[in-house]
């Protein structure tokens, strides 16, 4: 239960004072909402799956040399560190064995203490879509196996057009953990089928692609992302069919816009067709799928070469920029706004194989992704009602720079500006460090109110879990009965 009071105290004294605040009543003269929570638009969520500071640090060198050279890091912004653990290891027969949280002493005196209780990619994707904290490879499940709310649901609540884009397979654990839910993340077929027959997105954009290669190239390969040629055929005929015959099973897709009539998906795959939907007018529900099997550019081949970009990347093959920009261009078409969670996927699995080179290939796709969005706010929006979140879900690779341990998570040293960092990997799997976060726009003065917690490098930080949490305060949850706080 300790860990429980851990990350929901912050948002209790949040709670509390702002309904002291209510009970105060409207000053005279003061507009009537005066005492309302910001309602932002839209919200736009990025993550850097595997992102660690000293992944964004080694990228800035590279590219800039120097530090802080990324727009989310600008004085503008608000800049804190997020947790990631989840609330549970496992449950075995019938017992559950929860995590020991985070321990900003133990994490910076310990080297192998960051090693230890490290969440993944779904139950931290969980916990960032639905507030709630997770056992492990859990995808819009809790730990006593009951069905979470997703953001994304809320979104669609008001009226709001939702998305989820990965430069990985489509039904990989982080875009499923915001719309999803299953027991595990390994079902990824099973989540495909739900993502597009059970949810009601307006934007599926990924790669998992089974006609093509990792290079891009067509080769007819495993499924395993997509679930079953059947569904797929007829999804490739893009002819608006809303019903889909599979082995005898009938799977229809939702209404996505609340209209009262089925939606079906406008599919397409060809770098073209991103380009071409970044501008102008789009259809209403887009199924983006790449042609690239497991990741847009970082399975593609010379993974020998050292230096990012050394090998040119799938030149078939859009970046996660421009599935960004079309993403963004289908979902704004609808007046009542949106939220969309867009993923960096292959920074983790850079950090999985202790690949520096494509590490930051990948971190520089990520931050230009948000440069991206940032350039969409400025001219198609606006700061006052648009939200801005850039984040990660976990640390991967225990990249410190050559003085670790001393001191523990040492930072990467420059080389200069297109040099390597001096870097190193101390593992191939998550470690439980803190991570990055980063907000501008309506809300994210929330954020710092809800760090209430302390770490003597890093600074304050929030749990990953209080990002949906502030989300639900904005929008509110449904099945409440208003989404305002009374």
């Amino acid at each position: 239960m300790k860990m429980t009071r851990r990350f929901t105290l912050p948002l209790f004294l949040f709670l509390s004072l702002v309904g002291f605040a209510s009970c105060q009543g409207v000053t005279e003269g003061a507009p009537a909402d005066a005492n309302r929570l910001p309602e932002p638009r839209n919200i736009i969520l990025l993550i850097g799956d595997g992102m660690g500071f000293n992944h964004v640090l080694a990228a800035n060198y590279y590219e800039h040399g120097q530090e802080g050279a990324q727009v989310y890091e600008q004085a503008d912004w608000i800049r804190l560190a997020s947790a990631t653990y989840n609330s549970v290891t496992r449950i075995s027969d019938g017992d559950t064995i929860y995590t020991g949280g985070y321990s900003a002493q133990d994490a910076w005196t310990n080297a192998e203490y960051l090693n230890r209780a490290a969440t993944g990619s779904a139950e931290s994707a969980t916990a960032i879509s639905t507030g709630i904290k997770t056992y492990s490879t859990a995808i819009g499940i809790g730990t006593r196996g009951d069905t979470l709310t997703h953001i994304s649901q809320a979104a669609k609540t008001l009226g709001k057009s939702t998305g989820v884009v990965t430069s990985v397979p489509l039904s990989h654990a982080t875009p499923a953990g915001f719309a999803a839910h299953n027991e595990s993340r390994h079902n990824f077929g099973e989540i495909a089928a739900y993502l597009l027959f059970h949810t009601r997105l307006d934007v599926i954009m990924g790669a998992g692609n089974p006609d093509y290669n990792n290079d891009g190239q067509p080769e007819q390969v495993s499924e395993r992302y997509i679930g079953n040629r059947g569904f797929w055929e007829q999804l490739k005929a893009n002819d608006g069919r809303t019903e889909f015959v599979v082995d005898g099973e009938t799977l229809l897709v939702l209404d996505a816009n609340g209209d009262g009539q089925r939606d079906p998906w406008t599919f397409i795959e060809s770098r073209e067709d991103f380009l071409s939907l970044a501008d102008g007018p789009a259809p209403p529900r887009v199924l983006g799928v790449p042609r690239a099997y497991s990741t847009l550019h970082y399975g593609r081949s010379g993974e020998e070469a050292l230096l990012p970009f050394e090998r040119p990347l799938n030149p078939e093959v859009p970046t996660l920029v421009e599935m960004t920009r079309a993403a963004l261009n289908v979902l704004s078409n609808n007046p009542t706004g949106f939220f969309v969670m867009i993923e960096g996927g292959a920074i983790d699995w850079a950090g999985h194989d202790n690949h520096l080179g494509r590490m930051i290939e990948e971190q520089i796709d990520f931050n230009r992704t948000v440069e991206a969005v940032v350039d969409w706010v400025e001219r198609y929006s606006s700061w006052e009602e648009t939200l801005v979140i850039v984040t990660s879900d976990h640390e991967t690779g225990y990249l410190t720079g050559p003085d670790h341990p001393d001191p523990v998570m040492a930072p990467v040293v420059s080389r200069g500006k297109g040099q390597l960092p001096d870097g190193v990997w101390h593992s191939d799997n998550h470690t439980n460090s803190l991570v990055p976060f980063y907000a501008k726009g309506p809300g994210a003065e929330l954020f710092p109110l809800l760090a209430g917690e302390f770490d003597p490098v890093r600074g304050h930080y929030i749990q990953n879990s209080e990002i949906a949490q502030a989300v639900f305060l904005m929008w509110g949850k449904p099945g409440i009965s208003s989404h305002r706080l009374r």
